[in-house]
Formats: C-alpha cells, structure tokens, sequence
C-alpha cells in the first residue's frame, strides 16, 4: 500500500491533473492521494493559495468578489477542460459567505484551495473524500498531534480503501473547531501522516523535479540529483534551506521506517529519490549535498580561562532564551565561545543582549559581526573519506574565499561552513565542483 502527495505544480491545470491520474491508476497500490492547492502554470501565473490570501485581505473591499470569481475560474477551468460533469458553485458560495461575513479565519480561507482541489481530484479519480478536519488535529502552533490523529485517521482509512485527503489543514486539537494549518509546505506533513496512519509501504511525493538535488539548480548549473539519502541527511540539508520537501514531513514516517520517493510527475519513469531511515548502498560521492543560508551574525565572547568557570555556557545562553532567540551554531576555544544566530531576528535585540551578557558572565571582550553566510556540506560517505576537509578548505583557497568559521558535528554526516555573504553562492559552486563535477571527470 502507498500513500501519494502530488505538489501544486502537479495540479496547476487541467494538463497535469490528467499526468496525475495516469500515475495513480497506473499503480492500484497507490490507495491514498493528498493534493496541495493548485500552483502555477508559468512564471508569472499566480498561485491559488496566494489568491486566497487576497481575497481574506479584500474581503471587506469591494474588490473582493472580482478577486474571488479569479479563483472559480481557475477551477471552473479544470473541470472544462478536463469534461467532468461537476460543479463547485455551491463550495464557492459557501466560502465567500464564510470569508466575507467573517464566519471563519484566515487559516480557513488560505486551507480552501487543497479542499477544493480535492474535492475535485477525488471527483476525477473516482476515490472518496476524506476531510481532514474530520481525521487530523494540529496545535496552536501549526504542529501534528498524533495522540489526537492518528486514532481518528487510522479508523478512517479502514473505512476506505481509495480516498483523497486534502493537505495542508486540520482542525485545532484544542475543540474549538476552527480550521489550523501546517506552516506552508504542510502538504509534505499531511502526506507523511497519511503514510504512517495507513501503515504504508511507501510514501512517493511527486513534485517537478527528478528528485532531490546536490545543490540549488539557481547556483550551480544542471546539479545531479540524489538517488538515495538517509533521513538524517535529508534533515540536515532541510534545516539549512533545501528545498523539494518540508523538514517536518520527515518525522511521521521516520517513526515506523517509511521510505519516501521523491518523483517527477512531469517524467514519472526517472527513479527519482530514495530517502531511508538507513541503507548499505554505496553512496555515489563523498557527499551527499550542498545546502546554505547567507544572513548570520557572530557574537563573540572572550574571558580567560572561561574554560574553568563552572555554568559560563549556560549563563550566556539563557541571556539569548531571555530574549526569545535561538541559535545556530555555538563554537568555541579555551578563552572565547561565539554564537552564531539569525541576523534579522538578533538585531533587534542586540543592544539587550550585549548589556546581559556583561551582567552574566562579566566577559573581556564582545566582538559583534554580521555578513555571514552558512553552507551545510553533508555526506554519510564522509565518514569513511580521507580529506574531505582538506578538498573543502583547498577549492576555496583556489577562488580566494576565506573562510570564517568551521563546525563538524561528531556524527562527522556534516560540517558547517561560514563566510561572507558575498561569498556565499561561489562557495557552493566550488565545493561542488571539487566534489562532484572533478569526480564525474575521474
């Protein structure tokens, strides 16, 4: 049995909505289909979701009814061009009263247009309807509540043996009844759950691209794609700003050994990505991916002999928990410790921080910089390599990139580097180049 979450580049139109049903029928293990709201057609189309957000942000204008009839077209237009006898009008009506009468919120208008499309490729496939606020509970905080979920969306899935289930949404776990969304991406999440509740043997998230790739295709030109990848691997490339796949969709079917495969809806014979909890397959390269994020700052803390002052680490982090911050990364000497954090977010507070770090811990010196990009260069194959670190340091060397921070974890699955912003894309380039373009010539 298969769980199966189609993007929305994979439902933008009519087109894809028939490449989409070729590939459920084709395979009758594919029992469960969660769909995301319909996406862009072209580069200048506008996503349906977005236009939700509009219409919410209309909805006492008098533009709203002409921004909303732009949602019915998109949708009407499907069901044209695809010759379904079906129609929405009485969904559409229903939920312009509900957003124009503010009978609901803003989570329940931008989740209307995964129901819609779900009502609609269930209609199309000729499966049954799950609504996931029947079935899945989220908490305040936009996060899954499996002692909630997982009794209800187990039970229903026994109840049907082919359905479409909506992503993105549920209910709040707190009975109020009002519609909560997942962060956006949270289609991945509710395509994880369904796999873990279902108890299948696989998960295949189809999206536009054949697979996950070593690097952003925006930097580095035509990067390979990754044929297998551990969920460790997979996390560490995430958090640091790969796309393909939300972060959190990792978890539900981490807990019972799901695999997940990525797929290309638009080129469904490719392989794609293998992602798995472990393998004994020979990874292709040292390294398994390139990720990063410019827009850090270090805050430096120097006091001798900080290294015997029982407490010195916590005391200067509780200073940043005070002020609502996390950090990224926190490397230290005998004498200095630096944390790295978000620049946008510590800004705010620096002058705050700089004042309680000195009442804390009393330092020598705080040294404040900012223009620091990170870059995640991960590999379950670096384990075992000889002189990783050392290609790494000599291809920037060879473009002149200095290097401002090095951080391997003891798992060695990683290691973080830092550098100026300006630097941060040439960085990726010529890491990737040293790892991947050299050994497809060798």
């Amino acid at each position: 049995m298969k769980a199966v979450k189609f993007g929305g580049s994979s439902l933008a139109d009519a087109k894809q909505f028939r490449k989409v049903r070729d590939i459920v029928l084709s395979d009758k293990d594919r029992h469960y289909v969660v769909d995301s709201a319909p996406g862009k057609r072209f580069r200048d189309d506008t996503k349906v979701t977005d236009m939700l957000i509009l219409s919410y942000a209309n909805r006492k204008e008098k533009s709203f009814d002409q921004i909303f009839s732009k949602i019915e077209e998109r949708f009407n237009g499907i069901i044209s061009e695809l010759g379904l006898e079906y129609s929405l009008d009485e969904e559409f009506a229903k939920i312009k009263d509900d957003i124009r009468n503010h009978k609901a919120g803003f989570d329940y208008t931008v989740s209307r247009g995964e129901y819609l499309n779900g009502l609609l490729l269930a209609k199309y496939l000729g499966f049954d309807f799950i609504d996931p606020k029947d079935v899945i509970r989220i908490d305040e905080s936009g996060n899954y509540d499996p002692e909630q979920t997982d009794p209800l969306l187990t039970g229903a899935l026994k109840e049907h043996e082919y359905a479409v289930i909506p992503g993105f949404y549920g209910l709040r776990n707190d009975g109020s009844g009002k519609i909560q969304t997942f962060s956006r991406g949270g289609s991945d999440v509710t395509g994880a759950i369904v796999a873990k509740c279902a108890r299948s043997s696989m998960y295949e998230n189809w999206t536009d691209v054949n697979g996950f790739l070593i690097a952003d295709p925006r930097i580095v030109h035509h990067p390979q794609s990754i044929r297998i990848i551990t969920y460790k691997e997979l996390r560490e490339l995430a958090y640091m700003g790969a796309g393909v796949l939300h972060e959190n969709s990792i978890f539900p079917v981490r807990s019972q050994g799901i695999p997940i495969n990525i797929k290309n809806t638009n080129d469904p014979d490719d392989p794609g990505t293998l992602i798995v909890e472990s393998t004994c397959h020979k990874p292709e390269h040292v390294l398994t991916g390139i990720a990063g994020k410019p827009g850090f700052a270090t805050v430096t803390i120097e006091k001798d002999m900080m290294n015997s002052e029982i407490g010195f680490g916590r005391k200067v982090l509780q200073v940043f928990e005070e002020q609502g911050l996390s950090f990224e990364h926190m490397p230290s000497g005998i004498d200095t410790m630096t944390i790295i954090v978000n620049t946008k977010d510590f800004i705010k507070h620096e002058q705050a921080v700089l004042a309680n770090l000195h009442r804390a811990v009393n330092p020598d010196h705080i040294d404040l910089e900012s223009d620091l990009a990170l870059i995640a260069v991960v590999g379950r194959g670096m384990k075992d390599g000889r002189g990783t670190a050392a290609r790494i340091f000599n291809a920037l060397a060879k473009k002149k990139i200095n290097i401002k921070m090095i951080d391997q974890g003891s798992s060695e699955l990683n290691i973080i580097i830092g550098v100026r912003n300006q630097y941060y894309e040439p960085t990726i380039r010529a890491i990737y180049d040293e790892f991947i373009a050299n050994e497809e010539e060798d």
